[in-house]
């Protein structure tokens, strides 16, 4: 039995969802986002809730069905709070800045590296060395911070990089003299 499938998603106030036999449709003050479920799990709403459940005792039913309440809970928690991932730079004049539709980055090499922000993301730099990256959809903030870290991953000697706020890097010792 699924831990994560057994739980309904709540429906907070300011969320409206439609349910459409496969489709549903979330509207927030964060957006509108759908989604369409696979046909081995069935979907149903009583009053603030929504219950997923598998159609069936089959293997694929039960792997389904925890994946398709998450989604879910995704959705709904993405039109009424958002996500947030939040990215630190770390080095000797290592920064970060937002100008227009672009993230420059200085991240020690000859030259500046510019992203350019994506729709439905909002990225800011609070201070020079720290970025948050916010959106709806939890997928695209989490693989847009995965984008920028990949420009320069925190080194193992020195810390140097851009890494999670709560990433922890493990730490070597430098050669002995």
């Amino acid at each position: 039995m699924s831990r994560i499938g057994k739980h309904p998603v709540t429906i907070p106030s300011g969320v409206d969802v439609q349910l459409n036999d496969k489709d549903v449709t979330v509207k927030g003050s964060k957006g509108v986002m759908s989604m369409t479920f696979v046909d081995d799990v069935v979907v149903e709403r009583v009053e603030d809730q929504i219950w997923v459940k598998p159609r069936d005792a089959s293997q694929k039913a039960r792997q389904m069905w925890g994946m398709q309440r998450t989604l879910l809970n995704n959705l709904v928690e993405g039109v009424s709070n958002g996500f947030t991932k939040k990215l630190e730079v770390v080095g000797v004049g290592y920064r970060a800045a937002v100008q227009g539709n672009t993230l420059t980055l200085n991240l020690g090499f000859s030259h500046d590296v510019n992203y350019p922000i994506p729709e439905g993301i909002e990225i800011k730099c609070p201070s020079p060395t720290t970025i948050e990256v916010s959106g709806s959809n939890k997928q695209r903030v989490g693989q847009v911070a995965a984008e920028i870290r990949s420009y320069r991953k925190p080194e193992p000697y020195k810390g140097k990089g851009v890494k999670y706020a709560d990433e922890f890097i493990f730490r070597k010792e430098g050669k002995k003299k």
